[in-house]
């Protein structure tokens, strides 16, 4: 990093791209950043449930050694899920600049477990093979419903949104991990 200051966006393209606006029924909007965000999200619910590339994660995902015996190409897939990965943080971190009009290279520090939350509240199994696109949606949703409860309390400060996302994680994997034992068979001894 060169510099850790905030560096303004001082162009027409920020500009015109803040003022795009879908208008919703009731005095609402969908900005421009949204409308990227779904467009983003539609393609990695093509890509995931309408391509054999989609049909390869959830194979290596489920099970790495069943899916390299039925022909999964193991190092391409792989390198796909890296580069599918990469395009998706390039993108994300393009929006969120063009959203707030500036560069700041420390932007988005410490999501990590609000982002592993949001996709565990929306089914994703964390032992891999089981999860919806759209599930993560909805987990972010749920997550932001609760940051914005907390915000409004006016009584609890920031750090209440990290604390309630760290206890839904773990209740979440608790119970992941007692479905996942109770649908594993049991072998007679």
């Amino acid at each position: 990093m060169v510099s850790l200051d905030s560096a303004p966006l001082r162009h027409p393209f920020v500009s015109d791209f803040a003022s795009v606006a879908v208008p919703l029924p009731g005095d609402g909007f969908l900005a421009s950043s949204a409308l990227a965000m779904f467009a983003a999200l539609a393609l990695a619910v093509v890509i995931a449930h309408r391509t054999s590339f989609g049909a390869n994660v959830y194979a290596i995902g489920g099970d790495k050694t069943s899916a390299a015996l039925m022909g999964v190409p193991m190092r391409r897939t792989m390198v796909m899920i890296y580069g599918l990965a990469g395009l998706y943080s390039a993108l994300g971190g393009i929006i969120y600049a063009l959203y707030t009009s500036s560069g700041y290279p420390l932007a988005g520090s410490g999501n990590e477990l609000s982002a592993i939350a949001a996709v565990v509240l929306g089914g994703t199994l964390l032992t891999g093979g089981v999860g919806l696109v759209v599930g993560a949606l909805f987990g972010g949703m749920i997550m932001g419903l609760i940051a914005t409860l907390i915000n409004f309390n006016g009584s609890l400060n920031g750090a209440w949104i990290i604390i309630s996302s760290g206890v839904l994680l773990f209740v979440f994997i608790v119970m992941q991990r007692a479905l996942v034992g109770s649908l594993t068979p049991r072998t007679a001894n």
